[in-house]
């Protein structure tokens, strides 16, 4: 099987703390360099074929509202917590917008859910 891919967007251009949690839960991160880049999420999600992409900014909807409208992607933003991103990947989310959350364990949590609800990719 291949391993969960996620994209990381941050407005700011961190998401260097959450790449290590997906990474360190098996899956492939994938950072988007750069400031503004939430909103090449879903542009980055389509060309690598991404099981998950986590967008960051300030409102927590940027990327994700961007990635959902361009791609059709289902999206959940606005999130705050650990907890609201593993509910919204259970209920088939593909698209996670935060307010600014770079933590380990974040990126550990949902690629833990992920695979828990999907299997690997």
């Amino acid at each position: 099987m291949s391993q969960v891919i996620v994209v990381i967007g941050d407005r700011l251009g961190k998401g260097q703390k959450v790449a290590a949690g997906v990474e360190a839960a098996g899956g492939k991160a994938i950072v988007i360099p750069g400031v503004a880049a939430d909103m090449k999420l879903g542009d980055v999600m389509n060309a690598e074929q991404a099981s998950l992409g986590i967008s960051f900014c300030g409102s927590g909807g940027a990327g994700a509202i961007t990635a959902q409208n361009k791609y059709k992607y289902k999206a959940k933003h606005g999130m705050r917590s650990v907890d609201e991103g593993v509910t919204a990947i259970n209920e088939g989310c593909t698209v996670l917008g935060f307010g600014f959350m770079d933590k380990e364990e974040l990126g550990q949590k949902l690629v833990e859910a992920y695979i828990k609800k999907h299997g690997q990719a």
